[in-house]
Parts: structure tokens; C-alpha cells; sequence
């Protein structure tokens, strides 16, 4: 009897036993399984960020479909004044992003969008007080694919290039993007931010969609270079419409600027041996209350369709014209070679292209170069009171010149004192490079 009790009571203790580690199993899982979820969402988030390296939480749904590559070709020359052979890359002409390893991404209210490393980013959504922010690194290539967005700021750039090597903004096919800033910029420390688009490093605009932009002050401004390929591209600016340190280049693309000061403009405060602007394609229309196109050094057109309209078309230090189509109306000059660099000497060059200069009423020159005057081809149309004005050289060696209406063999001065007009064939001043002479016969 006693072993059946003790049988008894050892069961009931195992049976006790057994009770209380299943109540002690079932009381731990769930903090261990929340323990883990949580552990694996932490784990997927890091790997996410690290994955598209920025510093937002407004990743996208939205997905684009990899199109067919578009490649613009840029009909570049080497015997201008710049040689621009080498100037366009291979990616810099691509109208269409590799999206295989694309990160997505919406805007929000008030909310930035920072991105730190190298990549493709869609853009897709539209925001108030938001800005797209670059801090990636100096070796790093960042790609902004525009998907029709829509961004309105009050004080802050709405694409903001703080550091990278360089920075494509592309456009998506049938979309169009708007980008305003309506009030006064704020600035960003010791920076100046005071465009919509405002690049510290290299700057690309292409793609196959419409950028609209809208500024209080400035439209783009790049503190080094801009380089243009493609899309539509419309600017509405109190200030330039484009402006950069070192060199605009533009190889495609229809532009439309109107401006209360310059349309493109390029200057380096520091350094007036910079700041050269060169055209071999693209359709502009551009209507400014000053300058059409100015730059420090140089001003190319290889090509391209122009029509400027301003108090002047043309400035820069040499200005060379070589190809395309360009149609000035100005109420001070239409073109003007003036002094702005050290490196080089004041110089207009027109060897090809077609021409045309419509001046206004008054004390207003249609060709004033304070140095010299060279035309070696093309045709060229003045219409003016005075045609040509030049301090230094003006020689006359080819091409067709029509005064007013008339054609003439010979190049007439508004500046006494200026050097023979007659034909023959001339020196063209110091070129970018170091190179003496231009083309069409001139010293090599």
C-alpha cells in the first residue's frame, strides 16, 4: 500500500513538473518571437539603407520599365576655338537611365530626400518644402531620374548638389516636372544657394521629358560645369536663367528662357581665365532684359537653331560663330566683343552658319567687337544704323554680308580710328589652349 501511494505522489509530482515547463515555454515565446521580428526588420531596414545609402524613409512603389537606350549624338568640332572632341561623354549623351539597379523614391511635405552615394534615383511624387539633396562622394556618379515630378519651395533649392563628381537630372519620356522656388532663398551656411537647381559640382540635363522651372533669383546655376543633351527644358528666372562657373555646354535640347537679367552666363569671380559657353546643337528661344549669352572667355556655336532677343545677343571676350542657325534682336549690340578675360584677345569670328542681326533704334551697333573683326564665311544679315563697329582689325575674306538689305564686299566702322575693312584674311587673337588663329585661313 505505501508503494502505491509513493507511485502515486512521484506522478503527480512528474505530471506537476511537466505543467509548469509547458506554462514556462508558452510565456517565453511570444516575447522570442517578438524579439526576433523585430530583430528582422531591423536587419531588412539596415540592409535597405545601405542598399540606396540615404538618409529618408520615403522609399516608392512606383516602377518604371526599362525603355530602349536613346543616345544623342553631339556634332562636336576640333578646330574651333574650342576643342570639343572630348567634351561629352558616352553617359552625358544618354537620354535613357539603366534602372536595373535603380532605388525608387515619393515625395513628401516636408521632407528632403538625401542621398549619399553612388546610383540611379527615380524621383516620383509631388511636395511642398522638399528638397532633393546630393551629398555622396568625390568619386561618385549620382543619377536624379525625374518621374513628372512636382516640387514648391519657399526659401530652398528644389534639387540641391552639395558634393558629388558629377550629377545627371533626367527626364522621363511623356512626363513633365515643375520646379518653383517663390520666395527669398535661405542660405545654407557660408553657401549662396539661390537657384532652383544649385550644383557645388558637375551638372547634367538630359533625358526625353519636360522640366519647367520657376525662380525668384537664379534658374540653374552650377559652381562648375553644365553640360545640356536633351529634353525640353522651359525657364522663367528674375535672375539668369543658367548660370555657371566654369562652362555651360549644350549638344541637344530645346531650351526656352525668359529672364529679367542674363539667359546663359558664365563667370568665375575668382578666375576670368574660366567661364567659356559652347553650342553644337539644340533649339533655343531666349528673351532676356539683358544679356542673351554672355561669357567670360569664350562663346562657340557649332550648331544649333538660336533666336535671342535682349539688350545684347552675344557678349563674350571671343566669340566665334561656325556653324548653325542665329537670329538676334537687341537694342544695344548684337553682338559685342568686349574684355572680359586676361587670356585672351577681344576677337568676333564668324566662319559659318547663317546670321541674322536686328537692332533697334538709336546709338546701337549690330557687330561691336572692342578688338577685332574677322568674317571668313556663312552668311550674315545686319540690320542697323551700324553695322559693324570695331576698335582693332576688321577684315572681310569670305562668306555673304548683307547690310541692311544690300549685299557689300566691304566692312564699313561706326569707331573711327579702327583698322582697314577691306578684304583679306586676319590673325584671330589668342585662342583657348594657347593656340594662335581660328579658322577659315587664319594662322594655326
Amino acid at each position: 500500500m505505501k508503494r502505491i501511494v509513493v507511485l502515486l505522489l512521484a506522478l503527480m509530482l512528474t505530471t506537476a513538473s511537466l505543467a509548469a515547463c509547458q506554462k514556462a515555454e508558452q510565456t517565453a515565446s511570444p516575447d522570442t518571437t517578438v524579439q526576433a521580428t523585430q530583430s528582422a526588420t531591423t536587419a531588412a531596414a539596415q540592409s535597405k539603407a545601405t542598399e540606396a545609402q540615404t538618409s529618408n524613409n520615403n522609399t516608392s512603389t512606383t516602377k518604371l520599365t526599362q525603355g530602349a537606350e536613346v543616345v544623342t549624338t553631339a556634332n562636336v568640332t576640333s578646330d574651333g576655338a574650342i576643342n570639343a572632341t572630348d567634351l561629352f561623354s558616352d553617359r552625358d549623351l544618354k537620354q535613357t537611365a539603366d534602372l536595373s539597379q535603380a532605388v525608387y523614391y515619393d515625395l513628401s511635405d516636408n521632407n528632403n530626400i538625401t542621398i549619399t552615394s553612388e546610383g540611379v534615383y527615380v524621383i516620383s511624387g509631388s511636395a511642398n518644402n522638399a528638397s532633393v539633396i546630393v551629398e555622396a562622394g568625390d568619386n561618385d556618379k549620382v543619377q536624379l531620374v525625374l518621374n513628372g515630378v512636382t516640387i514648391t519651395n519657399e526659401s530652398a533649392p528644389a534639387i540641391y548638389v552639395k558634393s558629388a563628381d558629377k550629377v545627371f537630372v533626367t527626364t522621363v519620356e511623356n512626363t513633365t516636372s515643375a520646379l518653383t522656388v517663390s520666395g527669398t532663398f535661405t542660405a545654407d551656411g557660408d553657401t549662396n544657394t539661390d537657384a532652383v537647381i544649385f550644383s557645388k559640382d558637375d551638372l547634367i540635363l538630359n533625358g526625353l521629358g519636360t522640366l519647367n522651372i520657376s525662380s525668384s533669383d537664379n534658374g540653374i546655376s552650377g559652381k562648375d560645369d553644365i553640360k545640356i543633351t536633351g529634353g525640353t527644358i522651359n525657364i522663367t528666372s528674375t535672375s539668369d536663367a543658367i548660370e555657371a562657373n566654369d562652362s555651360i555646354a549644350v549638344a541637344e535640347g530645346t531650351i526656352t528662357i525668359k529672364s529679367n537679367k542674363d539667359g546663359l552666363h558664365t563667370e568665375n569671380d575668382e578666375d576670368n581665365t574660366t567661364g567659356y559657353i559652347y553650342i553644337c546643337g539644340g533649339t533655343f528661344d531666349i528673351t532676356t532684359a539683358s544679356d542673351s549669352i554672355q561669357a567670360t572667355t569664350v562663346c562657340q556655336i557649332d550648331g544649333g537653331n538660336i533666336t535671342a532677343s535682349g539688350s545684347e545677343g552675344i557678349e563674350a571676350t571671343y566669340v566665334q560663330i561656325n556653324g548653325g542657325t542665329v537670329n538676334i534682336t537687341a537694342s544695344d549690340d548684337g553682338i559685342n566683343g568686349s574684355n572680359k578675360s586676361s587670356a585672351y584677345s577681344v576677337t568676333v569670328e564668324i566662319n559659318g552658319g547663317d546670321l541674322t542681326v536686328n537692332m533697334g533704334q538709336g546709338d546701337t551697333d549690330g557687330i561691336d567687337s572692342n578688338g577685332n573683326l574677322y568674317i571668313n564665311g556663312g552668311t550674315v544679315n545686319v540690320n542697323a544704323n551700324s553695322p559693324f563697329d570695331y576698335d582693332g582689325e576688321g577684315k572681310l575674306s569670305g562668306g555673304t554680308v548683307y547690310v541692311n538689305g544690300t549685299q557689300t564686299t566691304e566692312l564699313t566702322n561706326q569707331m573711327m580710328g579702327g583698322g582697314p575693312g577691306g578684304m583679306g584674311g586676319g590673325m584671330g587673337g589668342q585662342m583657348p589652349g594657347g593656340n594662335m588663329g581660328g579658322r577659315g585661313g587664319f594662322a594655326q
